[in-house]
């Protein structure tokens, strides 16, 4: 294991260091997903933000009209140039766009151990393909694996276990499947289920209800890429896992509460929300 990105956090802190936080993900050039609202969210929390592109996207907050994946080498490259130079405390992935992109991540977070977040996005807010089937099993058996923590939605739990969710006990034991291809920690968003949007926390063989509202809106675009960079800015902060989540949780509600509404379509989130 590389040394550099092993700084203890709360060491870092206390020594007057700034908390670094990575995102590998997509671009968002309308600003309310990706590596966009993984940077706006990172700045809320106080965080340094870096980011490797995985690609490309022609969108807004009507729908995408274009992807295009980056060479695996570039994002290899890009992940070396960091890492070799400003290592962080914490790193997540998004979109990924493809099984080589894919298994070039897992190869090079293989060799960290900095806390990873993986979220496993598949699809956009929009039904635009983000990950071909082909990458889903990438992901299962390689950067699974490399999860400190993984944060599908239930379709994305779905596909990547292989199993219908309909129920709480279907997202037990989900996540018991994901925990048992190597992720140490596993959360379960809940959203696209009947009622509260309450999510699912396995960490330290302890199952955790993470509680929350489901808001009357149509401005979500982003919520998951900005949900998973606030878990990841709080771990690189030193937080647990489980206040991490629990503040990730505190800020996406709001956020999602005190929407802009900008756009024509489904809009952003809102990246200034508060941080409790």
């Amino acid at each position: 294991m590389h040394i550099g990105g092993s700084i203890d956090p709360r060491v870092a802190i206390l020594n007057g260091m700034v908390p670094i936080a990575l995102t590998v993900a997509g671009s968002d050039p309308s600003g309310g997903a990706g590596i966009q609202a993984d940077l706006k969210t990172f700045h809320q929390f106080g965080v340094y933000g870096e980011a490797a592109i995985t690609l490309l996207t022609v969108q807004n907050t009507v729908g995408v009209s274009r992807v295009q994946v980056m060479e695996p080498q570039l994002v290899t490259e890009q992940l070396e140039a960091i890492l070799a130079d400003v290592p962080p405390h914490a790193a997540k992935t998004g979109a990924l766009g493809s099984a080589e992109v894919v298994r070039a991540v897992a190869r090079v977070m293989a060799k960290w151990d900095f806390p990873l977040v993986v979220d496993p996005v598949m699809i956009s807010k929009h039904g635009a393909r983000l990950l071909p089937e082909d990458a889903v099993k990438m992901i299962c058996d390689e950067l699974i694996p490399c999860a400190t923590l993984i944060t599908p939605n239930v379709p994305e739990a779905e596909a990547l276990c292989s199993l219908e969710i309909r129920s709480p006990k279907d997202m037990k034991l989900a996540a018991a499947i994901l925990r048992g291809m190597g992720a140490k920690a596993v959360l379960i968003k809940g959203g696209h289920l009947e009622g509260d949007a309450i999510d699912l926390l396995y960490s330290d063989e302890t199952f955790y209800q993470v509680p929350g509202l489901r808001i009357d809106t149509k401005h979500t675009h982003g919520t998951g890429c900005t949900f998973s960079a606030a878990i990841t800015a709080s771990l690189a902060s030193g937080l647990t896992m489980v206040d991490a989540v629990a503040r990730a949780k505190r800020f996406i509600q709001e956020a999602i509460r005190t929407n802009p509404g900008l756009g024509s379509g489904t809009g952003p989130v809102n990246h200034h929300a508060e941080v409790r």
